[in-house]
């Protein structure tokens, strides 16, 4: 019987912008000039207190059932109920600060609050970095990122307590909060004893081995790196067959066999962080 797993072996920052009616296609603002970045003086992060979670209206705007953004379609999530993602979390700053986010508020980068692509605004959520176990509670208010494997953009100050800053980005888990109701723990913190997260790209799920194989192999010469298949139940009495590209060393590597393979013409990928 084949094992669970088989290995093959061989910043866009976040953009604010304001979502005025439901389903329709955004038009991007041009960034301005200069580059983001921290505030421009040293701050102490250790004062500013995480968000606190309380009941507040959906708001008026940001929260379209779907928007175009770079010519994808993203589609709001009618609930936050239950959601929890592990994906990779950058941040951003000084060039941002001060303007309109998706919701409507301004953006503070002294804040604690951050950006999804789906979840709908406002939402609370626990962010937890994956390597060093620090955990913060934010408000997200604004939409993006709209790096293709970027999974939340983090305010700096959110940033900066996760210890994210130097890197740009980390690898976090992303867990909504309801107001009213206790938070769940965060995950249990990394220990430098334990392994950190392994990080992969799916390139493709299958229901047959047989068609995953294939493409594993397919990838094995064309991309001389570590592919796994890794099996598991499709929640209605099946099975489904994960390719998967990695254990990866960085986010930079990731980025970089992205575009490798949307040249191969490989698309709708997805972070996986084990």
């Amino acid at each position: 019987m084949a094992s669970p797993t088989a290995v093959f072996a061989p910043r866009l920052l976040g953009l604010t912008l304001i979502l005025l009616a439901a389903g329709c296609t955004i038009h991007v603002p041009g960034i301005p000039e200069g580059k983001d970045g921290p505030p421009p003086g040293p701050v102490d992060v250790s004062a500013i207190p995480d968000a606190v979670p309380r009941a507040e209206p959906r708001s008026r705007y940001g929260n379209p059932s779907s928007y175009v953004v770079n010519g994808n379609r993203y589609h709001v999530m009618a609930s936050n109920q239950g959601y929890v993602e592990r994906g990779i979390a950058s941040w951003y700053g000084s060039k941002f600060h001060g303007r309109r986010t998706s919701s409507g508020e301004p953006y503070d980068m002294y804040a604690m609050t951050a950006a999804h692509k789906t979840l709908p605004l406002p939402t609370y959520a626990r962010v937890t970095n994956l390597r060093n176990g620090r955990s913060v509670v934010v408000k997200i208010n604004d939409r993006g990122p709209f790096h293709g494997n970027r999974l939340i953009d983090l305010s700096y100050t959110a940033a900066a307590k996760l210890g994210i800053l130097r890197e740009g980005t980390g690898l976090v888990e992303v867990a909504a909060l309801t107001p009213g109701r206790q938070a769940p723990p965060p995950p249990r913190a990394m220990k430098a004893s334990l392994k950190s997260p392994d990080l992969f790209i799916q390139v493709g799920a299958f229901s047959k081995r047989y068609n995953a194989e294939r493409l594993a192999e397919r990838l094995a010469d064309s991309l001389n790196r570590s592919i796994r298949i890794k099996r598991a139940d499709d929640g209605e009495g099946g099975e489904v067959f994960r390719v998967q590209v990695g254990p990866l060393a960085s986010v930079e590597l990731a980025d970089t066999l992205t575009d490798r393979l949307a040249q191969l013409g490989i698309h709708g990928l997805h972070v996986i962080i084990d």
